[in-house]
Protein backbone atom coordinates (compact mmCIF):
# COMPACT_ATOMS: atom_id res chain seq x y z
CA UNK A 1 0.00 0.00 0.00
CA UNK A 2 1.98 2.96 -1.26
CA UNK A 3 1.06 6.62 -1.14
CA UNK A 4 -2.36 7.31 -2.63
CA UNK A 5 -2.83 9.57 -5.64
CA UNK A 6 -4.43 12.12 -3.32
CA UNK A 7 -1.47 12.05 -0.91
CA UNK A 8 0.98 12.47 -3.81
CA UNK A 9 -1.02 15.39 -5.21
CA UNK A 10 -1.35 17.10 -1.82
CA UNK A 11 2.35 16.67 -1.06
CA UNK A 12 3.54 17.94 -4.43
CA UNK A 13 1.24 20.95 -4.34
CA UNK A 14 2.59 21.85 -0.90
CA UNK A 15 6.19 21.63 -2.18
CA UNK A 16 5.42 23.43 -5.44
CA UNK A 17 4.07 26.39 -3.49
CA UNK A 18 7.62 27.20 -2.37
CA UNK A 19 9.73 25.48 -5.07
CA UNK A 20 9.32 27.02 -8.54
CA UNK A 21 11.17 24.09 -10.15
CA UNK A 22 8.54 21.67 -8.87
CA UNK A 23 5.71 23.97 -9.98
CA UNK A 24 7.18 24.19 -13.50
CA UNK A 25 7.73 20.43 -13.75
CA UNK A 26 4.21 19.67 -12.52
CA UNK A 27 2.80 21.87 -15.27
CA UNK A 28 4.81 19.96 -17.90
CA UNK A 29 4.98 16.39 -16.63
CA UNK A 30 1.81 16.17 -14.55
CA UNK A 31 1.33 14.07 -11.44
CA UNK A 32 2.99 10.65 -11.14
CA UNK A 33 1.00 7.48 -10.76
CA UNK A 34 1.02 5.85 -7.30
CA UNK A 35 3.48 3.01 -6.76
CA UNK A 36 2.77 0.22 -4.33
CA UNK A 37 3.94 -3.19 -3.22
CA UNK A 38 2.30 -5.63 -0.81
CA UNK A 39 3.17 -5.23 2.85
CA UNK A 40 5.04 -8.09 4.45
CA UNK A 41 7.77 -10.68 4.37
CA UNK A 42 7.31 -11.78 0.75
CA UNK A 43 8.04 -8.31 -0.61
CA UNK A 44 11.42 -8.18 1.12
CA UNK A 45 12.22 -11.75 0.10
CA UNK A 46 11.45 -10.72 -3.46
CA UNK A 47 13.80 -7.74 -3.04
CA UNK A 48 16.60 -10.13 -2.04
CA UNK A 49 15.86 -12.46 -4.95
CA UNK A 50 15.98 -9.56 -7.41
CA UNK A 51 19.30 -8.09 -6.30
CA UNK A 52 21.91 -7.78 -9.08
CA UNK A 53 19.97 -9.82 -11.65
CA UNK A 54 17.69 -8.92 -14.55
CA UNK A 55 13.94 -8.58 -14.10
CA UNK A 56 13.45 -11.75 -16.16
CA UNK A 57 15.96 -13.74 -14.06
CA UNK A 58 14.36 -12.53 -10.83
CA UNK A 59 10.89 -13.53 -12.08
CA UNK A 60 12.17 -16.99 -13.01
CA UNK A 61 13.72 -17.49 -9.57
CA UNK A 62 10.55 -16.33 -7.86
CA UNK A 63 8.41 -18.81 -9.81
CA UNK A 64 10.75 -21.63 -8.79
CA UNK A 65 10.64 -20.52 -5.15
CA UNK A 66 6.84 -20.47 -5.21
CA UNK A 67 6.80 -23.93 -6.72
CA UNK A 68 9.18 -25.18 -4.01
CA UNK A 69 7.85 -23.30 -0.97
CA UNK A 70 4.20 -22.75 -1.87
CA UNK A 71 2.42 -19.62 -3.01
CA UNK A 72 3.08 -17.87 0.31
CA UNK A 73 6.82 -18.73 0.14
CA UNK A 74 6.57 -20.02 3.70
CA UNK A 75 9.58 -18.87 5.78
CA UNK A 76 9.62 -22.07 7.84
CA UNK A 77 9.83 -24.17 4.68
CA UNK A 78 12.61 -21.97 3.35
CA UNK A 79 14.64 -22.47 6.53
CA UNK A 80 14.03 -26.22 6.32
CA UNK A 81 15.32 -26.31 2.72
CA UNK A 82 18.91 -27.35 2.12
CA UNK A 83 21.51 -25.56 0.00
CA UNK A 84 20.93 -27.61 -3.13
CA UNK A 85 17.16 -27.17 -3.04
CA UNK A 86 17.47 -23.40 -2.89
CA UNK A 87 20.29 -23.45 -5.41
CA UNK A 88 17.95 -25.22 -7.81
CA UNK A 89 15.61 -22.23 -7.43
CA UNK A 90 18.46 -19.97 -8.53
CA UNK A 91 19.59 -18.63 -5.16
CA UNK A 92 23.32 -18.16 -4.75
CA UNK A 93 25.01 -18.92 -1.44
CA UNK A 94 24.94 -15.21 -0.59
CA UNK A 95 21.25 -14.82 -1.36
CA UNK A 96 20.45 -17.92 0.64
CA UNK A 97 22.19 -16.32 3.60
CA UNK A 98 20.16 -13.15 3.17
CA UNK A 99 16.90 -15.08 2.80
CA UNK A 100 17.62 -17.17 5.90
CA UNK A 101 18.40 -14.00 7.88
CA UNK A 102 14.99 -12.59 6.91
CA UNK A 103 13.15 -15.82 7.74
CA UNK A 104 14.87 -16.17 11.12
CA UNK A 105 13.88 -12.64 12.15
CA UNK A 106 10.29 -13.23 11.03
CA UNK A 107 9.88 -16.60 12.76
CA UNK A 108 11.50 -15.40 15.98
CA UNK A 109 9.04 -12.51 16.15
CA UNK A 110 11.82 -9.93 16.13
CA UNK A 111 10.44 -8.58 12.85
CA UNK A 112 6.67 -8.13 12.61
CA UNK A 113 5.56 -6.37 9.45
CA UNK A 114 2.19 -5.41 10.90
CA UNK A 115 3.87 -3.63 13.78
CA UNK A 116 7.00 -1.87 12.56
CA UNK A 117 8.01 1.16 14.65
CA UNK A 118 6.11 4.33 13.77
CA UNK A 119 9.35 6.29 13.77
CA UNK A 120 10.83 6.00 10.27
CA UNK A 121 14.46 5.82 11.40
CA UNK A 122 13.64 3.11 13.95
CA UNK A 123 11.81 1.13 11.26
CA UNK A 124 14.79 1.49 8.89
CA UNK A 125 17.14 0.34 11.65
CA UNK A 126 15.02 -2.77 12.24
CA UNK A 127 14.69 -3.66 8.55
CA UNK A 128 18.43 -3.25 7.95
CA UNK A 129 19.07 -5.97 10.55
CA UNK A 130 18.16 -8.32 7.70
CA UNK A 131 21.36 -9.34 5.93
CA UNK A 132 21.37 -7.95 2.41
CA UNK A 133 18.82 -5.22 3.14
CA UNK A 134 20.50 -1.82 3.21
CA UNK A 135 19.06 1.60 3.89
CA UNK A 136 17.83 2.10 0.32
CA UNK A 137 15.91 -1.19 0.26
CA UNK A 138 14.38 -0.40 3.65
CA UNK A 139 13.33 3.06 2.50
CA UNK A 140 11.78 1.72 -0.71
CA UNK A 141 9.84 -0.85 1.33
CA UNK A 142 8.50 1.79 3.73
CA UNK A 143 7.52 4.10 0.87
CA UNK A 144 5.91 1.56 -1.47
CA UNK A 145 4.58 -1.09 0.93
CA UNK A 146 3.61 1.10 3.89
CA UNK A 147 2.95 4.40 2.15
CA UNK A 148 4.94 6.37 4.68
CA UNK A 149 4.70 10.00 3.52
CA UNK A 150 8.07 11.37 4.56
CA UNK A 151 10.51 8.72 3.28
CA UNK A 152 13.33 10.30 1.26
CA UNK A 153 15.78 7.81 -0.33
CA UNK A 154 18.53 10.38 -0.82
CA UNK A 155 21.07 7.73 -1.81
CA UNK A 156 19.08 6.79 -4.91
CA UNK A 157 20.91 7.98 -8.04
CA UNK A 158 17.67 8.62 -9.90
CA UNK A 159 16.39 10.79 -7.04
CA UNK A 160 19.63 12.76 -7.19
CA UNK A 161 19.44 13.06 -10.99
CA UNK A 162 15.80 14.11 -10.84
CA UNK A 163 16.57 16.76 -8.25
CA UNK A 164 19.45 18.01 -10.40
CA UNK A 165 16.94 18.59 -13.19
CA UNK A 166 14.03 19.88 -11.10
CA UNK A 167 16.06 22.48 -9.22
CA UNK A 168 18.35 23.36 -12.16
CA UNK A 169 21.44 22.58 -10.10
CA UNK A 170 24.95 22.89 -11.55
CA UNK A 171 25.67 19.22 -10.84
CA UNK A 172 24.02 16.12 -9.48
CA UNK A 173 23.85 16.53 -5.70
CA UNK A 174 25.59 14.16 -3.31
CA UNK A 175 23.53 12.04 -0.93
CA UNK A 176 24.25 14.50 1.88
CA UNK A 177 23.25 17.50 -0.24
CA UNK A 178 20.14 15.67 -1.45
CA UNK A 179 19.07 15.22 2.17
CA UNK A 180 19.76 18.87 2.95
CA UNK A 181 17.83 20.18 -0.07
CA UNK A 182 14.70 18.27 0.95
CA UNK A 183 14.61 19.13 4.66
CA UNK A 184 12.03 21.88 4.19
CA UNK A 185 9.73 19.54 2.25
CA UNK A 186 8.93 17.39 5.27
CA UNK A 187 6.41 15.78 5.80
CA UNK A 188 5.92 15.32 2.03
CA UNK A 189 9.28 13.94 0.96
CA UNK A 190 7.81 10.62 -0.17
CA UNK A 191 5.76 12.43 -2.81
CA UNK A 192 8.88 14.38 -3.81
CA UNK A 193 10.83 11.13 -4.28
CA UNK A 194 8.12 9.65 -6.50
CA UNK A 195 8.09 12.87 -8.53
CA UNK A 196 11.86 12.83 -9.08
CA UNK A 197 11.57 9.31 -10.57
CA UNK A 198 8.67 10.56 -12.70
CA UNK A 199 10.73 13.46 -14.04
CA UNK A 200 14.37 12.50 -14.31
CA UNK A 201 14.12 10.85 -17.74
CA UNK A 202 11.44 13.20 -19.07
CA UNK A 203 12.87 14.81 -22.21
CA UNK A 204 10.49 17.77 -21.95
CA UNK A 205 12.07 18.98 -18.72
Amino acid sequence: MGLSAEAIRTGLEAIAASEPGFARALAIAGYPEPRSRPRGYATLLRTIVGQQVSVAAAASMWRKLEAHLGENVDPARLLASDFDELRACGLSRQKQGYARSLCELVLSGELTFDALPDDDEEAIALLTRIKGIGRWSAEIYLLFAEGRPDIWPAGDLAVQAGLHKLLALDERPTEKRTRELAESWSPHRGAAAIFTWHCYNNAAL
